[in-house]
């Protein structure tokens, strides 16, 4: 074999093993142009095949040769090889160029003939002078440095292309290779499958170690039974194809089974490959993939046995049972967020209404009003289509539900106003008796007002009351938690109560639920201290209500037992016997404090408004029944005066009446007998 015209070469003892081969190059470090160079041509045992698919599973990638600069390809001139007779008989239809560092393909002279060529583990950038072997069936190109796949148009001979571990960044040029049966191009840069939908004689096709991230235009590859995605970035929507088998997927971003779910309807796929994605750490893995491939015969390069199926299926049956338990968990969670959503929107809506009335009432020359701490401008116009986009509001969100009750773990959970009316519904023993702690939300603290009584009754172990979102507004309001029974804890969220505000809000709670004896208050636990410092600042407030409230209001207050203790404390007939006078003025003090608390209470707005009608109600029949009594007093006096004026001149007509009546006392008589029999008859 020669090879002439390599000016820039210089090759001394380089051995190229492959497809048996062995050339053997002699030559001095500077070149003759005008001498041969001699090969001799040795048979070595080839491994090539057994290489083919197994580039992408070399551990080590950097360990490239030095590259070596041989110089750019407009400065140097292509080498020229050339074969002896004697060569092109002993391997007539194969060539190897391995690892001889070159950086250009050469030019191949006289062997049209040629069915196989090796270039791999050089430098090449290009493809080329490769045109004229029209004959080529198998090319090698692996380990090289070429970035774009060029010069293979005429190739239409073309069934194995191995161009793994190059730079190339896109799939292009293969129109005219439509017999390729092998397409190598792991290790690249190619980030997008494109161009080869025309290959459909193509079996095998290995993409693996680039930077996919979406398996897509492989329709049409309907010969297809390899295809290998290792080491990329796929996470979903892998395509099925009619005939695949072997499908590998090892380590990429596939973290869910509905990723690859359509390869479940292959029936070719027999093996598939997924370790080293998200999807394989999880538990179910192997039992889903198992239960939903049936056909598989090797999963993970691991071959399956009837065993694991049937563990697969039973194992996947209750991975179905879990999923569909977690979704149906998941769709109540949605629900309750949205109810939850739905009703604090609707709270917020009426607090906006309820604070535009009252700014439009209070201030009717249009200044400036304040809604919610921002201050607008309200004409009479603006109130009217904010009152319209209110109402609209409110009735778009009415499609859902506008209260919600929820019992988790020892929490009683009240949204909405509504929720109060589901305090009647009958509650089993022991759900009633596990709520310890009754939260409310979204509604109005008068509202709550009217149901504490009932609270004790369906839950006898609430120890512990929260407020959000109720408008506490005014210490007044705490006056009424003093007919619960019993209370331990209080938690007032400064959401939505302003009273929070008030820097001494908490002694109050404390002075006025003393007989509560709470212990804790928004999660502060209360001290000795605390309850001293509640009485000192509040006791002279109950004493002086108590003492201006008249005996017969104050009595209308309690029930009959304390009416009975107030009583025995107004008339001091504490002592009895067997009571010692110390004892006696303690039980006095003790049940003077209670009667002085008692004082303040509380009255909820509605039930104020109520009383206000039935006020007016009385006040309005009273005031018409005075009306028609002074009115008839009026008459009678009229007719009084007018009887005074008529009654003598009366008088004297009486009078001269009888004295002519009587005046012939026979005739008198006479008549009077008259009518007499008139009157018997």
């Amino acid at each position: 074999m020669f090879l002439t015209n390599v000016p820039s070469l210089s090759f001394s003892n380089l051995q190229v093993n492959n497809c048996g081969l062995q050339l053997v190059i002699q030559t001095a470090s500077i070149p003759d142009k005008n001498k041969p160079f001699e090969f001799r041509i040795n048979k070595e045992q080839s491994s090539f095949h057994n290489r083919l698919l197994q580039h992408d599973l070399e551990k080590n990638y950097s360990g490239r040769q030095e590259n070596t600069n041989f110089g750019s390809s407009s400065s140097i001139t292509f080498p020229i090889l050339q074969r002896t007779a004697e060569e092109k008989i002993l391997n007539s239809d194969r060539l190897t160029l391995e690892r001889q560092k070159l950086t250009v393909c050469p030019i191949i002279d006289g062997e049209d003939h040629l069915r196989l060529l090796n270039f791999q583990h050089n430098f090449i950038t290009r493809i080329q002078n490769i045109s004229n072997l029209h004959h080529l069936v198998f090319l090698d190109l692996y380990d090289n440095q070429i970035e774009e796949i060029s010069g293979l148009s005429t190739l239409r001979s073309l069934r194995v292309l191995l161009l793994g571990k190059n730079r190339i960044k896109k799939i292009s040029n293969l129109e005219n290779l439509k017999n390729l049966d092998v397409l190598d191009l792991h290790g690249n840069q190619i980030s997008k499958i494109e161009n080869i939908n025309h290959l459909s004689e193509l079996r095998v096709l290995n993409l693996a170690r680039n930077l996919l991230s979406i398996v897509e235009n492989l329709n049409g590859l309907d010969s297809l039974t390899e295809l290998n995605l290792r080491h990329n970035q796929v996470s979903k929507d892998v395509d099925t194809l009619p005939h695949l088998q072997r499908l590998f997927l090892s380590f990429n971003n596939i973290s869910s089974f509905e990723d690859i779910l359509c390869l479940a309807d292959s029936s070719s796929l027999s093996d598939i490959t997924l370790d080293g994605n998200p999807i394989a750490q999880e538990s179910w893995y192997k039992h889903t993939v198992l239960h939903h491939m049936m056909q598989l015969r090797q999963l993970d390069m691991k071959r399956i046995t009837e065993e694991e199926r049937r563990m697969a299926s039973v194992a996947a049956r209750k991975e179905e049972e879990r999923k569909r338990e977690s979704h149906k968990q998941s769709l109540i969670k949605e629900k309750k967020r949205l109810t939850i959503c739905n009703i604090a929107r609707q709270w917020e809506i009426q607090q906006n209404r309820t604070a535009l009335e009252a700014s439009l009432n209070q201030d009717k020359d249009n200044e400036p009003c304040q809604i919610n701490g921002s201050t607008a401008y309200v004409f009479p116009e603006e109130s009217r289509s904010f009152d319209t986009i209110l109402s609209s509001a409110v009735q778009g969100l009415s499609v859902l539900d506008s209260h919600l009750v929820e019992v988790e773990g020892d929490t009683l959970y009240l949204y909405g106003s509504g929720a109060l009316e589901c305090l009647d519904r009958n509650w089993s023993v022991q759900t009633a008796g596990s709520v310890v702690t009754v939260s409310f939300m979204f509604m109005e603290f008068d509202e709550i007002v009217q149901v504490l009584t009932k609270l004790k009754l369906k839950f006898p172990n609430s120890v512990h009351l929260k407020f959000k979102e109720t408008n506490l507004v005014t210490l007044q309001q705490f006056n009424a938690l003093a007919q619960v029974h019993r209370i331990e804890q209080l938690t007032v969220d400064p959401q939505g109560n302003p009273v929070v505000n008030f820097t001494l809000w908490k002694y109050y709670v404390l002075f006025r639920l003393n007989h509560l004896n709470l212990q804790k208050i928004n999660g502060i636990e209360v001290t000795q201290n605390d309850t001293v410092m509640a009485e000192r600042l509040f006791g002279i407030l109950a004493y002086v209500a108590s003492s201006e409230l008249p005996h017969y209001r104050m009595l209308s207050l309690f029930g009959e037992s304390r009416m009975k203790q107030f009583h025995d404390l107004l008339e001091g007939k504490g002592k009895k016997s067997g009571v010692g006078i110390e004892e006696s003025s303690d039980n006095r003090r003790a049940g003077g404090e209670s009667t002085a608390r008692a004082m303040l209470n509380y009255t909820a707005k509605n039930v104020h408004m109520e009383k206000l009608e039935e006020i007016k109600e009385r006040k309005t029949f009273c005031q018409t029944y005075v009306e028609n009594l002074v009115k008839e007093a009026a008459d009678i006096h009229m007719k009084n005066e007018s009887l005074q004026k008529l009654w003598p001149q009366m008088f004297i007509e009486l009078v001269r009446d009888a004295v002519i009546e009587i005046r012939n006392k026979n005739s008198y008589m006479k008549l009077c007998l008259q009518r007499i029999a008139d009157q018997k008859q």
